[in-house]
């Protein structure tokens, strides 16, 4: 059911983009709730702008003393990464996060319905990922924690959709960026420039079925692919998603190892998950100290060794080695 805003409300909402106190901001929130229409078509907005001010309410006690809960845009990392969704005004930011986990967010056609980060865990095969859903990155006011929020993430997923042009988009995108010393990682392995915060990033096409042309789409994802690794989605279509769940987790540079003990098999539903290039010793530390300590060597079951090969305490571990530790 539609919204049916009143042109008031948009007033009000394009005064409470533009503040820049907190203050400020609860109070055009306060006054939204106010002017909107009491029917189902709001419900869920009305939800949304209760949250926020009671966020922003939070964020003001926590100033005050300590004991206070932490600030609203303070996401802890859960999982075994955090992957932060960044992309202009109605790319579908909220649409994905809603097909790949467990989140509700709010999801609207009218742009910058995200205000706060909304986390939601996706699950790839036998592990999760935190993905953070973050407000859009468009020419309006730009919360001053927000930089900060995108360093503290382990990777970015950028997130273009048509009808805008996608190039046009993505160097948006890093002109912002750029603006507070940030950047996607380039490809190539290239070192930034000083002082500028990279992550590893890639690039989502999301709403790729409203090109009903493929040459079109096509002729979009290589120039795309010219500048990030480029994955072609629709969220609200269910298209594509599954391969995007595991380049989410091969941006995070991680790998899957399963312990077992000698005559014993291996539990491949829980892996420890490892930086790739960790060795043996790592993930004995990993387990315990006293393991790392003791250790004499290892056997591992892997695509790159022999059987139950035998390595020393520096064997860098693969994607999917099994190993056997000895003390």
């Amino acid at each position: 059911m539609p919204a049916n805003l009143p042109p008031q409300y948009f007033e009000v909402e394009k005064r409470y983009r533009e503040a820049r106190s907190a203050s400020e901001k609860l109070r055009y929130l306060e006054e939204m709730l106010a002017i909107m229409p009491k029917h189902k078509g709001t419900e869920k907005l009305k939800a949304d702008l209760r949250r926020r001010i009671s966020q922003l309410k939070d964020l003001g006690r926590s100033r005050h003393g300590p004991g206070r809960r932490a600030p609203a845009y303070l996401v802890e990392k859960e999982g075994v990464g955090q992957v932060a969704l960044i992309g202009p005004p109605n790319t579908g930011k909220s649409s994905l996060l809603a097909a790949l986990t467990k989140a509700q967010p709010l999801i609207t056609d009218y742009p910058y319905s995200t205000r706060t980060p909304l986390a939601g865990m996706m699950r790839f095969e036998n592990v999760q990922v935190q993905l953070l859903d973050t407000p859009p990155l468009g020419d309006d006011y730009l919360e001053p924690w927000f930089p900060d929020l995108l360093r503290r993430a382990d990777a970015w997923a950028l997130v273009l959709a048509p009808p805008a042009d996608p190039l046009e988009q993505l160097q948006g995108l890093e002109k912002i960026l750029a603006s507070y010393q940030l950047a996607p990682r380039p490809q190539d392995g290239s070192p930034a420039a000083p002082g500028v915060a990279t992550r590893p990033s890639l690039l989502i096409f999301n709403k790729a079925d409203l090109l009903p042309d493929p040459e079109e789409r096509e002729f979009y994802l290589e120039v795309l692919r010219e500048h990030l690794p480029t994955w072609a989605v629709s969220a609200r279509g269910n298209q594509g998603l599954q391969p995007l769940r595991a380049a989410l987790f091969q941006l995070l540079d991680l790998v899957r190892v399963y312990t077992r003990a000698p005559g014993k098999a291996a539990n491949f539903n829980s892996p420890f998950v490892v930086p790739a290039g960790a060795t043996v010793l790592e993930l004995a530390a990993r387990i315990h100290q006293d393991i790392a300590r003791k250790l004499k060597f290892a056997r591992v079951w892997g695509k790159e060794t022999f059987e139950g090969q035998r390595v020393q305490r520096d064997y860098r571990l693969r994607e999917g080695d099994v190993v056997e530790l000895h003390l």
